[in-house]
């Protein structure tokens, strides 16, 4: 299996397939095809999985796309402008994702719900209490809002951030949420009252547009309704 990237702010995955090879997207996350490929839509892992799925973020149905020529590709494009993120899972490797981050993956990669297991990141991470998890081996893509800045943190190393911004982590990076220090930093210097704590080791990737702020930029500017 191979793949190619392709664009900047709005960019699209090319997946090559080779006789046999399957990878799997949400219902309706692909975007164009050519011929050779079969589809397969499916409840993959039975109810309670696709229930789990529903609640991480994810459709209850996933489509299985297998090639059937000799050689086939399919296209995937994020959902808003953002980046894609290509990850090369060792067998039994995880990664953490916020919520819809998911895009497609290989069909040796499973795609399960996280749940938070800290109180503070439950309530008042951004996130909620579910997130999604992929566990390897195999390839997988995920679309982070905006650009990506990737960090490696080391033991101990600790990067507070606005919760909207955490878009993927390794599962030994500790996410928990801690309230901005003073009462007037809390109301008056416009981060909010709460940051999220992310302690290393791990890799941790923020993302510089999340969805929701950008939301919040552009409402003033939609036309009102008229009573």
């Amino acid at each position: 299996m191979e793949y190619e990237i392709r664009g900047t702010v709005m960019p699209s995955v090319e997946v090559r397939l080779q006789t046999g090879e399957t990878i799997y997207t949400e219902s309706g996350g692909m975007s164009w095809m050519s011929d050779g490929i079969s589809m397969d839509t499916n409840m993959k892992g039975g109810l309670l999985s696709g229930l789990k799925r529903m609640v991480s973020g994810e459709s209850l149905f996933l489509t299985d796309y297998t090639c059937d020529a000799a050689s086939a590709f399919i296209v995937f494009t994020p959902e808003v402008p953002g980046k894609i993120i290509p990850l090369e899972l060792k067998e039994g490797e995880t990664v953490i994702l916020q919520r819809e981050a998911f895009m497609c993956a290989e069909s040796t990669v499973t795609m399960e719900m996280h749940i938070q297991k800290k109180l503070g990141a439950m309530f008042f991470g951004g996130e909620g209490i579910f997130m999604q998890k992929l566990t390897g081996p195999g390839l997988a893509f995920c679309e982070i809002d905006g650009e990506v800045v990737e960090y490696n943190l080391q033991e101990g190393q600790v990067l507070k951030v606005d919760p909207g911004h955490v878009a993927m982590f390794d599962p030994t990076v500790d996410f928990d949420i801690a309230t901005v220090p003073g009462i007037k930093n809390m109301f008056l210097a416009g981060e909010g009252i709460f940051l999220a704590t992310l302690r290393g080791p791990g890799r941790l990737w923020l993302q510089t547009m999340p969805i929701s702020n950008l939301a919040q930029r552009i409402i003033p500017f939609l036309p009102k309704s008229r009573d």
